[in-house]
C-alpha cells in the first residue's frame, strides 16, 4: 500500500540551505526524503512554472516587510513534490529561515486536540455525543448570560440543555473566546494557571448563550484538552506525544521549546507605523519558558514538516507504518461538516458565510465562492493568529502549508496568495 510516508528515524531530518530552490526541476533535490515519497511536481501534474512563480512570490513578501521569513510544503497525490524556504528567521541576527524552523502554531493547535478527542470516541474511551459534565461536573449548571452583548455574570438565567462533547468539537456549546471581555475581566486563561484551572474558570462563569444555539469560536479546545486528562489519566501533553506525535512522526510538535529547539524557532514580527517589521512577544511566558498551562487550544509549537505528516494522516487515514489511523464512520467526522442547516452560515462576512465545521477542528468550505482565493469544495483547512495555514484538500488529493510568524497574522494576504499559486500550478501558466 502507498502511503506517501516513509519510516521516521526520530530526530533525524535532511536538512538544506534556507536559501537554495529546491522544487522547480525534475530530479532536484527534496528535503525530508526520509519521512515522505518524493517526486517531482511535473510527474503529479503540477507546473514547474507556477511553483517558480509561487516562491518568488513568497521572497516579494519578504522584500514587502510582509513577512521575515516563510517555509512552505506541498504534498500532491502521496508524494512530497515542493519544498521551499525563504526570508529570515531573526531579522536581526540576518539567521536565514531554515526548513527545519519552529512556528508557533497557536489555533493550528486546535485541530491537533480534536482529532485526539477523535481518537479517544473511536476507541470507545468517550462518545463525542456524551455531556461534558460526565467528565467536567463543573459545567454541569453554568447559567446562561440574559444579553450576550452585555456580558454581565450577574445577569444570567438558567440553561436549557446540556454540553456535548460535539457542541466543543463545534464551537456550539455556547463557551466565549479567550479573548472576550468576559473572559479577560476573569482572567480566565493565562499561562500561569494549570489547565484544570483554566477550565474551572470558564465553567464558573455563564454561557454566552444555550448550547447547540449558536456557533460562537471559542475557549473550547482547553475544555476537550482536560476532558482528553480525565478520561486517560495522563496530562496532555504525555497523551498527545504518545498517541499522535510519536506515532505520526511529529518530531518538533511541542508545548515547550528546549535549549536544543530554541535555535530554530522563528521571530514574531509586527509592522510598525512605518511598515517595518519589529520583532514581538504575543504572549506574557514565552515559549522557551516551562508554562504551568499546556494549552491545548493555542499552545504547540511545530514545524512545517511536522503538519505535513498530520495533514498527510489525516487525508489517507493511514499512519506512517501503515496502520489506519481511524475507523472508516470516525474518519468521516475529520472533514465532513457538523454544523446543524439550523446554525449556517457560521459568521457574516468573508469564508465564514461559506463554511462549516467539522468534529475534527477544521472549517470545511462549502461554498468556495464565497473564499477570496481559490479552495474546492470539501476542502478542510484551519491557521493560526502568528500567520500559520494549512489546507487539505481531498478532491485534488493535495495538502499545502506555509508558516510564517506575523502580527496580523494576514500579512497583507500572503496566505492566500500562495494557495492561489498552487491553484495556478495545478491548472499549468499561460502558454505552458
Amino acid at each position: 500500500m502507498q502511503t506517501g510516508f516513509k519510516a521516521v528515524s526520530v530526530g533525524v531530518l535532511m536538512m538544506l540551505s534556507a536559501g537554495t530552490a529546491l522544487s522547480q526541476s525534475a530530479g532536484s533535490s527534496l528535503p525530508w526524503s526520509d519521512r515522505f515519497d518524493t517526486a517531482s511536481p511535473a510527474t503529479v501534474g503540477l507546473s514547474d512554472q507556477a511553483l517558480q512563480s509561487a516562491t518568488s512570490a513568497l521572497r516579494a513578501r519578504v522584500e514587502a516587510n510582509d513577512i521575515a521569513g516563510a517555509v512552505a510544503a506541498i504534498m500532491k497525490d502521496d508524494k512530497l513534490v515542493y519544498a521551499e524556504a525563504v526570508g529570515w528567521r531573526d531579522i536581526e541576527s540576518r539567521d536565514e529561515m531554515p526548513l527545519d524552523a519552529l512556528f508557533r502554531t497557536y489555533s493550528m493547535t486546535r485541530p491537533v486536540t480534536a482529532v485526539a478527542i477523535l481518537l479517544l470516541h473511536d476507541q470507545g474511551l468517550l462518545d463525542v455525543n456524551d455531556p461534558v459534565s460526565q467528565y467536567l461536573p463543573a459545567f454541569a449548571n453554568q447559567p446562561v448570560l440574559i444579553d450576550s452583548a452585555n456580558p454581565d455574570p450577574g445577569a444570567v438565567r438558567a440553561r436549557v440543555g446540556d454540553i456535548t462533547l460535539a457542541q466543543l468539537l463545534t464551537h456550539t456549546s455556547g463557551l466565549g473566546s479567550r479573548s472576550s471581555s468576559l473572559y479577560r475581566a476573569n482572567n480566565v486563561h493565562s499561562y500561569d494557571q494549570t489547565l484544570a484551572q483554566v477550565v474551572d474558570n470558564a465553567a464558573a462563569l455563564p454561557l454566552f448563550e444555550d448550547p447547540g444555539t449558536q456557533f460562537r469560536y471559542g475557549l473550547h479546545a482547553e475544555v476537550l484538552g482536560r476532558v482528553i486528562e480525565v478520561v486517560t489519566g495522563q496530562p496532555v501533553d504525555v497523551y498527545l506525544e504518545e498517541q499522535l506525535f510519536q506515532p505520526l512522526g511529529m518530531t518538533d510538535t511541542v508545548f515547550y521549546v528546549d535549549e536544543e529547539r530554541a535555535p530554530r524557532l522563528a521571530t514574531v514580527y509586527r509592522p510598525d507605523d512605518a511598515g517595518q517589521l519589529r520583532a514581538i512577544e504575543m504572549e506574557d511566558i514565552p515559549v522557551t519558558e516551562r508554562r504551568t498551562l499546556t494549552s491545548s487550544g493555542v499552545g504547540l509549537v511545530s514545524s512545517t514538516a511536522d503538519f505535513l505528516s498530520f495533514s498527510h494522516a489525516l487525508l489517507t487515514n493511514t499512519r506512517p507504518d501503515g496502520e489506519a489511523l481511524f475507523s472508516e464512520q470516525t474518519r468521516r467526522l475529520v472533514s465532513e461538516n457538523a454544523i446543524p442547516d439550523a446554525l449556517l452560515p457560521i459568521g457574516s462576512g468573508g469564508y465564514w458565510l461559506g463554511s462549516g465545521w467539522s468534529l475534527g477542528g477544521f472549517a470545511v468550505a462549502m461554498d468556495p465562492a464565497a473564499y477570496n482565493h481559490p479552495v474546492s469544495t470539501g476542502e478542510y483547512w484551519w491557521d493560526g493568529s502568528a500567520g500559520t495555514r494549512f489546507w487539505i484538500d481531498p478532491v485534488n488529493n493535495m495538502i499545502a502549508v506555509i508558516m510564517a510568524q506575523v502580527s496580523p497574522a494576514s500579512g497583507n494576504g500572503f496566505r492566500e496568495e500562495f494557495k492561489t499559486n498552487i491553484v495556478d500550478a495545478l491548472n499549468g501558466p499561460a502558454g505552458e
